[in-house]
Parts: structure tokens; C-alpha cells; sequence
């Protein structure tokens, strides 16, 4: 069984993206800047905000942190994302969700500028991602790619079963897998709180891709021997034993389906560093645009 391990993958993306940076700094040139909008103070959402921070510091990246209250009016959000898509110094926007009920997420998704929607949620990338057109991938998805192509992990001809049907990561992961691409050419089964025949859908994958935000939903009895487990979730447990009160957990049962598995992703430690290694290359991929 092998271990996707995010840490050795996302190191090997990130040390390309390094190297390209160092030669974009040695022309005289400034670096990518990427600015993150955080409002509130979720802990999930800063421990995330935190780590995009200092990894944009590991690749030579500039970046820029504003954070705003969580009863800030939805207007004020909507002049700071303005402000950034007119500031030609910035590559990257992205404004970190949740958001506070006031603020409407859409709004916020389709105000930032397209050539700078490095997390690839504007309806105008979903669009080119649906037609194989160019255009930014939202983050993790690219990075479950990514991670795919690292471990060289065979996806031509096999079915594939996404489990959650998000703009975030399912819907995107579906079509992915499902395109023309080297890690592509999956037949791709899209599941949901509406299938009925979950586990019996489960069992005939060759992939799985939980990405549903159930703790340890997906058990042995749903895994067929030898499919690679993909899993998405990150979500905090209460746990009185844990040092912090919580424990980090996926949607797969680690445990009992890791021994079945061909390849499978450890939670922590897996997709999300590569969600990371994905907005960097987005980053990377905008200010190149830009600056060519």
C-alpha cells in the first residue's frame, strides 16, 4: 500500500516553483504577489490563511494579508477586492471562505478579477475548465492532479467515483478526471446525498475521491482491493485526549480502509498541503500571464 504523501509531493512542486522564481528575480524582475483577504477570525480559516502565507514566502513569492472584521459590511469586502484587481504589483487574489452571512460568496467569487482568480471559483474559469479551454483550476482539485502525477498513479480507462458534487472540489474534480488529459481519461461517477446505491457505486471504483465533509464516511465495506483512495475531508473532532481537544479527520476511516487500498492520502498531511502547491502554481501561471 502506498502512502500519497502531500509533504513529499507538494516539496517536489514547490521547489520547481522556487527555481522558476529565482529565474524571474535574476532578470531584474519584481516577484509574484499573491494578497489574501481574511475576514474574521475562524481558526481553520487562519491556520489556512497562516500556511498559504509562509509557503508563498518558501517559493520566493511576495504576498499580502488584509484582514477585516467579521460584521464588516459586504461593501467594504467588495472595494478591498476592487482596490487589489486595479494594483498591477498583485498576481493572485483570493478571499479566504467561509464568509460571514452578510456577504454573499458569489458576489465576492464573480468580483475578482478573472486573470487574477487564483482559485479558480469565477464562473468564467469553471466555464474554460468545462470546455478544456486554459484557465485556473480551483486549488485542490489541481492539486489531487498534481499528486496523481507525482506518484505516477495509473488513471487511463478506470472508473473514477467523486463523492460530493461542489464547485470547489467535485464538480471540478469530475471534470478533470473525465478530460483528455495525462491523468485524465477516467469514467467518472459523480455521487451525492441522493444516490441511492452509494456503497454498491463505491465498490465497482478503481479511484475514489471523497470530498463530502463526513468524518470517516467512507468504511472498508465501501472500498473494492486495490483502489486508490483520495480523501478530501478535513475536519476537526472533538477529542478530549488530544492535546489541542480535537483531532484532524477525513472522510475515509483511515484505519480499516488503508489495508485494501493500492494508494491512499493520510489526513492530515495529504490533499491539503497539495491545495496549497495548486494556488502557488496558479499564482505562478498569473503573473506570467501578465507579465509576458
Amino acid at each position: 500500500m502506498l502512502v500519497l504523501d502531500g509533504k513529499i509531493a507538494s516539496a517536489a512542486v514547490k521547489q520547481e516553483i522556487l527555481a522558476q522564481t529565482e529565474v524571474i528575480l535574476s532578470s531584474g524582475k519584481r516577484a509574484p504577489h499573491l494578497a489574501a483577504i481574511l475576514v474574521g477570525t475562524n481558526g481553520a480559516s487562519e491556520t489556512y490563511v497562516a500556511s498559504k502565507v509562509k509557503n508563498c514566502e518558501e517559493v520566493g513569492f511576495m504576498s499580502t494579508l488584509i484582514r477585516l472584521e467579521s460584521d464588516v459590511a459586504e461593501s467594504v469586502l467588495l472595494e478591498a477586492i476592487a482596490s487589489l484587481n486595479n494594483d498591477p504589483t498583485v498576481d493572485g487574489i483570493l478571499v479566504q471562505l467561509p464568509l460571514p452571512k452578510q456577504i454573499s460568496e458569489q458576489k465576492v467569487i464573480e468580483a475578482i478579477d478573472p486573470l487574477k482568480d487564483v482559485d479558480g471559483f469565477h464562473p468564467s474559469s469553471a466555464g474554460k475548465l468545462v470546455q478544456g479551454l486554459p484557465t485556473f483550476i480551483p486549488a485542490t482539485p489541481y492539486g489531487i492532479m498534481l499528486m496523481l502525477e507525482h506518484f505516477d498513479i495509473p488513471t487511463k480507462g478506470k472508473h473514477a467515483v467523486v463523492i460530493g458534487r461542489s464547485n470547489i472540489v467535485g464538480r471540478p474534480m469530475s471534470i478533470l478526471l473525465s478530460s483528455n488529459l495525462k491523468r485524465g481519461n477516467c469514467t467518472v461517477t459523480i455521487c451525492h446525498s441522493h444516490t441511492p446505491n452509494l456503497k454498491e457505486v463505491c465498490l465497482s471504483a478503481d479511484i475514489i475521491v471523497a470530498a463530502l465533509g463526513k468524518p470517516e464516511f467512507v468504511k472498508a465495506d465501501m472500498v473494492k482491493e486495490g483502489a486508490v483512495i483520495i480523501d478530501v475531508g478535513i475536519t476537526r473532532v472533538e477529542d478530549a485526549t488530544a492535546k489541542k481537544g480535537f483531532r484532524i479527520k477525513g472522510d475515509v476511516a483511515y484505519a480499516e480502509v488503508s489495508p485494501k487500498a493500492s494508494a491512499i492520502t493520510p489526513v492530515p498531511g495529504g490533499v491539503g498541503l497539495m491545495t496549497i502547491a495548486g494556488l502557488l502554481k496558479n499564482t505562478l501561471q498569473a503573473y506570467l500571464t501578465t507579465q509576458q
